[in-house]
């Protein structure tokens, strides 16, 4: 185009810009529009909101600006597009309060912005957890004359949901029924999830019944959050019913579907009907994913049923789905209550050689098995590699120690490491002061066991146990 006797316009230039950066080609458009301008041939201001996007796209900031300032150079007007863009690549880099800064600064030259403006920042806003201000700035700009729209509804409700504010998202979904601001699936979903991970599960099938009453089909990802909540209040039976009815509705389920119903029916002890579960999917070619085989092998391993649960790992293997962690603690934790803490040592050893690394959950069950065994010596060992190597020591691991200290009647000993905990900033639950009560009034150290009653009293604890 640059060699051909009449020099085509400049948007046809621009149409070759705009496929290199469809193709993410950043550096080559911009290598290209330096070479269009050095042979003469004048960016308008769309070849020049290009060459922003490059920059934005490829983090550098400073020379998206300096486009800006050769834009005003050359006496163009900056339009949506142009400061857009430049939000939305300070966002995109973490320099959101610089978006602010430069959002305000676009307002008082009088320049106007739009909806996609106010969703990027807003979405800025709640990427860097400062929901509450996005939730500000969507009140402000109904003051202005821009309609707010179902994507900043779903970016503050999504953010809202994950902050844990389900009854704030609520009511901000409540908020854009009264507006007759549509709600799409997203909006569903993201209710429904919420509110089923705080069983909840009842609210989620009124909003279910809102969005079947608004026209709007529930899908996969619906269905695999409902069954989801019924799981985890423990109501497999009405997790299988949603599973069937999928099928009816004209939802297939995915793998998903199977492994939250196969980690639920193992949850319960009914693990043949999860192996069931485990023969339709493969009569259905739904590929089966390493948190189906983890669901099942822990179901097997808790119901003593270890050799098959060795065949399902080869059976992984085969399938060339890789075993993880969680896949391997069921082994541990197995291994462990049976007393072979040795062949669980074993079993590390052989994970980290494969290059699993071994997380807080192994060594918690390793240390337990081993104070179990009346090895607590080599728990203690383990427990100090722990914190010389800097692990996060939880309050399952602090109570399995504590555990083990009161069975050999080292009281003083557990009450030091119960302290220890508290000073290290870990919480310790009912679990933790129940042990040491117990074990105390058990071995008539009934002083000490009323010593810390009071003490919990005092605190205020006392709830908790």
């Amino acid at each position: 185009m640059l060699q051909m006797p009449s020099t085509p316009p400049i948007f046809e230039f621009n149409k070759v810009l705009t496929s290199l950066v469809k193709t993410k080609h950043y550096s080559t458009a911009i290598s290209l529009s330096h070479q269009m301008e050095f042979t003469g041939i004048m960016p308008d201001i769309v070849t020049l909101n290009i060459l922003i996007n490059c920059y934005c796209y490829l983090g550098q900031i400073t020379s998206a600006f300096s486009v800006l300032a050769n834009i005003l150079k050359r006496g163009y007007q900056p339009d949506t597009i142009t400061l857009n863009t430049l939000i939305k690549g300070l966002c995109l880099h973490g320099k959101v309060p610089k978006a602010l800064q430069f959002h305000d600064d676009v307002l008082a030259k009088g320049f106007l912005l739009n909806q996609v403006s106010y969703a990027t920042l807003i979405n800025g806003l709640c990427k860097i957890r400062e929901t509450r201000a996005a939730l500000e700035l969507l009140r402000r700009i109904e003051g202005r004359g821009i309609k707010p729209d179902v994507v900043m509804y779903n970016t503050i409700i999504d953010s809202l949901c994950k902050d844990k504010l389900v009854s704030d998202a609520c009511n901000l979904y409540s908020e854009m029924l009264a507006k007759r601001i549509d709600s799409d699936v997203y909006t569903y979903n993201t209710l429904v999830d919420a509110l089923c991970k705080e069983g909840k599960v009842k609210e989620a099938k009124n909003v279910l019944a809102v969005m079947l009453k608004q026209g709007v089909k529930p899908d996969v990802v619906t269905y695999n959050s409902l069954m989801d909540g019924y799981c985890l209040v423990n109501e497999v039976n009405k997790a299988q019913d949603v599973f069937n009815a999928m099928a009816r509705r004209g939802v297939t389920p995915n793998v998903q579907s199977y492994s939250i119903m196969i980690n639920g029916l193992c949850k319960i002890k009914m693990v043949d009907e999860a192996l069931n579960l485990l023969a339709e999917m493969d009569y259905k070619k739904v590929v089966p994913d390493t948190v189906t085989y983890s669901s099942l092998i822990d179901g097997l391993c808790k119901s003593g049923r270890i050799s098959h649960a060795w065949e399902l790992l080869d059976e992984m293997h085969a399938r060339g789905t890789p075993p993880d962690v969680i896949t391997y603690n069921s082994f541990l934790d197995a291994l462990c209550k049976s007393h072979h803490v040795d062949k669980g040592i074993a079993l590390i050893n052989k994970i980290i050689d494969k290059g699993i690394q071994p997380d807080m959950c192994t060594y918690t069950i390793l240390l337990d098995g081993l104070c179990k065994a009346g090895r607590l010596r080599n728990a203690q060992e383990i427990f100090q590699v722990l914190v010389t190597k800097g692990y996060h020591i939880n309050v399952h691991t602090y109570t399995v120690m504590i555990n083990g200290l009161c069975k050999e009647g080292l009281f003083d000993e557990a009450l030091a490491l119960l302290s220890k905990m508290e000073n290290e900033g870990c919480i310790p639950n009912a679990i933790t002061f129940e042990t040491i009560i117990h074990s105390l009034f058990e071995k008539g150290e009934n002083d000490k066991a009323e010593k810390l009653l009071r003490e919990i009293i005092a605190r205020g604890l006392l709830e908790k146990i």
